[in-house]
């Protein structure tokens, strides 16, 4: 049976490379430059000798894995595995509102913070401090400092979003 499966294979793998193998030419133009084509009409075209192409076919699946792809095929994308783990409506709407409310945390928070970002950015002339004789420190703090301000705009943005998508 052996024998029968790998003469089988051999031949399928014969047929294959007997499709696949086709005449291979190295062309050379007047600048030098080399190009391989599978015509060799062409001026300065030479036949090229390749090795033969050797084809393997993936093993076959165990009878067991062959049978659970079918079945998993079968299912509906939206049902899940059997034995995934449900959740009662009950339990999904108080996570829902954990969830929600966490958000609302966050923005809050996020929203402190870009009101003391804005105060001390100051409209763009934020107060020199006593470490920043050099005037180049003082505009990389400015503009720290406003990437800070943008940022933190964009994340309240975010969660703005994140918390309309939950109703």
């Amino acid at each position: 049976m052996k024998r029968q499966l790998f003469g089988l294979l051999l031949l399928i793998a014969a047929h294959g490379y007997a499709q696949a193998q086709s005449d291979v030419y190295l062309c050379v133009d007047d600048t030098g430059k080399k190009e391989y084509k599978n015509t060799g009409i062409t001026k300065g075209c030479k036949k090229v000798d390749l090795p033969g192409i050797t084809m393997i076919p993936a093993p076959a699946l165990p009878k067991k894995a062959a049978a659970a792809t079918q079945t998993a095929a079968a299912k509906p994308a939206s049902g899940g595995p059997a034995d995934f783990p449900r959740v009662d409506g009950g339990t999904q709407k108080a996570r829902d509102n954990d969830r929600k409310q966490i958000l609302l945390d966050e923005m809050k928070s996020e929203e402190q913070k870009l009101a003391n970002l804005k105060k001390d950015y100051n409209n763009g002339e934020p107060e020199r401090r006593g470490d920043e004789r050099n005037y180049a420190k003082y505009q990389e703090r400015v503009a720290a400092m406003k990437e800070d301000i943008e940022r933190t705009e964009k994340n309240i943005d975010a969660l703005k979003r994140e918390i309309g998508n939950l109703k």
